[in-house]
């Protein structure tokens, strides 16, 4: 998750394509705008919305439960950490069904701390790169089933065509029934760009599509309008899928706690009271 722990290292990954912008024609994004990026980064600059807020709101009550899932599954993330924090526990109890995941992380995080001068993009995208193995060998995902494709932090928006192309082929080749991805409405850029590229992709290949909120608990309220709360759906995790999900985000290091002891970027993306919107005993997606 970036808003502008050791373990193994990275896994081989497909390498990434050649990338390419937009097609001429291609219509104007709704964020693409000033305004629209500035008003989204200010909510995420925002306090926001304390975890206490939403576990007494009654309105969970009406939220039903996700239909079955059925595989192979593709779970698309913008960045390392994505697909764990939305729905690292049900990753979690798909693998220990059995059932066929692939992982598609689309950025490598390099951009989460642009002011660190001791962890320079690079070697951010490398720790990073190791966190994620670590986080989804600790989820059971198939390290022959995980993909990074490479685009540039904070501008998927500019790749998004290949990254639905991609998406397709992925989707594709798996045989995959169902795509998590990140909701496109989550206010992050490139999360919105993702979410639309596996649109796209689910679309031409006739694949189920559900998305996944991350930031939409930080500037969001309980019953707020901006949430289509009539497509929300729960998903119930165990304990111990909840104790999975908990081990694998405590590997991103570099995004729960200060980057490498820099006192000159002391920021972290991921404080505990952020965190625990993601520890929860249910994940939440949208259909």
């Amino acid at each position: 998750m970036s808003t502008t722990g050791t373990g193994p290292g990275p896994v081989p990954a497909t390498p990434p394509g050649p990338a390419v912008p937009p097609a001429p024609g291609t219509p104007p994004r709704p964020v693409a705008g000033p305004t629209g990026r500035e008003r989204a980064a200010a909510a995420l600059r925002a306090e926001g919305t304390p975890e206490a807020e939403w576990a007494r709101w009654d309105g969970w009550r009406a939220v039903a439960d996700a239909p079955r899932i059925d595989g192979p599954v593709v779970v698309v993330a913008a960045h390392p950490d994505d697909e764990v924090l939305g729905v690292g526990g049900t990753l979690a109890r798909l693998t220990a069904a059995g059932t066929e995941v692939h992982v598609v992380t689309v950025t490598d995080g390099e951009a989460s701390h642009p002011g660190s001068r001791r962890v320079p993009p690079d070697a951010l995208a490398r720790l990073r790169a190791a966190e994620l193995a670590a986080a989804l060998d600790d989820l059971g995902v198939d390290r022959h089933r995980r993909t990074r494709l490479g685009v540039p932090d904070t501008r998927v928006d500019a790749y998004e065509n290949e990254v639905a192309a991609r998406l397709a082929d992925v989707l594709r080749t798996s045989g995959a029934q169902l795509c998590l991805a990140p909701w496109t409405g989550d206010l992050h850029a490139d999360h919105e760009a993702a979410g639309r590229a596996a649109r796209t992709a689910a679309r031409v290949t006739g694949t189920a599509l559900w998305f996944y909120p991350v930031w939409t608990w930080h500037w969001a309220e309980p019953g707020d309008p901006r949430v289509p709360w009539d497509a929300v759906r729960r998903l119930s995790l165990t304990a111990a899928e909840q104790t999975r999900k908990a081990a694998a985000v405590s590997r991103f290091r570099t995004q729960i706690a200060p980057l490498a002891d820099d006192p000159d970027d002391p920021t972290v993306i991921l404080p505990p009271a952020e965190l625990l919107h993601h520890h929860r005993a249910f994940e939440v997606i949208l259909l």
